[in-house]
């Protein structure tokens, strides 16, 4: 999905540019007559506003999540999606094993891919803890350590006491909202009053 970059409008050029094509696009629609269907009206409006953005502020680089995809994985991609639809409209053999001999060739060329990363982000590590840079080493280690959250279930009772057993803490849940559903149904009941 393309995205306009907003941040450009932190210039004080391009925003009074984008503000000067904006409102000579609405002085032009200042000119449309009553008769006109509010919703060509609207699209006008939407076209115009879009336009103005795309000239003056461009469209933003979106970031790429995965380093490894680049234009041969998205090639292979095309590949499989063009054996899949030939094998959705011909369920043959020929074209089943074609999907799969497609599907297994691009999974061999991105995990290739994926792994030279992780061994090359592996090797930085290595060079900064043989060099004994301790922030670059720090900063390459924290890469390995974004995904990976553990996930706890411990919940505090009123005293602050620790529940990690699961009936404990669905106990603790049932009483918490037991609470709080009758102050609300008790507040209901006030203001009925």
């Amino acid at each position: 999905m393309k995205r306009f970059n907003l941040k450009k409008l932190n210039e004080l050029e391009l925003r009074k540019e984008y503000q000067s094509k904006i409102s000579n696009s609405f002085a032009a629609l200042e000119n449309l007559s009553d008769t006109q269907d509010i919703n060509r009206a609207w699209e006008n409006i939407n076209e115009n506003i879009k336009t103005s953005a795309k000239e003056s502020l461009g469209l933003q680089e979106l970031k790429q999540h995965k380093p490894w995809f680049d234009k041969e994985c998205l090639g292979f991609l095309d590949q499989r999606k063009q054996a899949k639809m030939q094998w959705i409209q011909d369920p043959n053999r020929s074209n089943a094993d074609n999907l799969n001999n497609v599907s297994r060739e691009e999974a061999d060329i991105s995990g290739t891919k994926r792994r030279n990363i992780w061994k090359a982000k592996i090797d930085y590590i290595d060079s900064n803890d043989k060099i004994n840079s301790i922030t670059d080493l720090h900063r390459g280690s924290s890469d390995f350590k974004k995904g990976c959250h553990l996930r706890t279930n411990i919940v505090k009772d009123e005293k602050g006491d620790f529940f990690t057993d699961s009936s404990s803490i669905l106990a603790r849940w049932r009483k918490h909202y037991s609470q709080l559903l009758n102050v609300l149904y008790m507040g209901l009941m006030m203001l009925r009053r």
